[in-house]
């Protein structure tokens, strides 16, 4: 076990406090995070605890406020409007499978630390919908369905144009099971 982590005392960026007001401007609940260092360049900075962004997510914790913002932004402006438009079904929650994390980024050849070592990436695995449906990443990205198809094809399109760094089942094995989305400023969709 490692030590624990180191509470830092930074000030807060203009970037992040512009955040913080923009998320209030949108009626999200959340709560600032501290500023903590949890070595071996695992950080947490700038961060946000969601409480209510007007649909429930499970498995969230500490998530970059620019982060944060990009996926309230997403699951409003596409999977909510994707769920009722395409599979005629509200949107009533949204599985993850977290946001920050200590570690090495997986399936890649060089190791370097993940998008989650900054709490700067989310894996989303399933949408629930008001009919009782469970969209899973797991089990429908490769669904016959048309309609499940064109679901994921219009939420991964909305994806790739917000975060940086978008993968998919179709990137690697390692991402079979989630959607691992990352505001990096980058350009890398799959």
């Amino acid at each position: 076990m490692g030590a624990p982590p180191v509470t830092l005392s930074l000030p807060t960026s203009r970037d992040t406090q512009a955040c913080f007001a923009d998320l209030s401007r949108e009626e999200v609940r959340f709560s600032p995070l501290p500023d903590r260092d949890y070595g071996g360049g695992c950080q947490v900075i700038g961060a946000v605890q969601l409480i209510d962004i007007g649909v429930p997510v499970t498995g969230i914790k500490a998530m970059r406020c620019g982060l944060a913002e990009e996926f309230i932004g997403w699951t409003r402006n596409a999977v909510a409007p994707a769920a009722y438009q395409v599979l005629g079904s509200k949107l009533v929650r949204i599985e993850t499978m977290g946001t920050y994390a200590c570690r090495n980024t997986v399936g890649t050849a060089t190791p370097r630390l993940s998008g989650h070592a900054l709490a700067n990436a989310v894996d989303v695995s399933a949408f629930i919908l008001a009919d009782g449906r469970r969209i899973s990443v797991e089990g429908d990205w490769h669904a016959d369905d048309a309609d499940t198809q064109r679901f994921f094809q219009l939420i991964h399109a909305s994806a790739c144009k917000r975060f940086g760094t978008v993968l998919s089942p179709d990137y690697n094995a390692a991402h079979h099971d989630h959607l691992h989305l990352e505001d990096d400023h980058k350009s890398f969709c799959r």
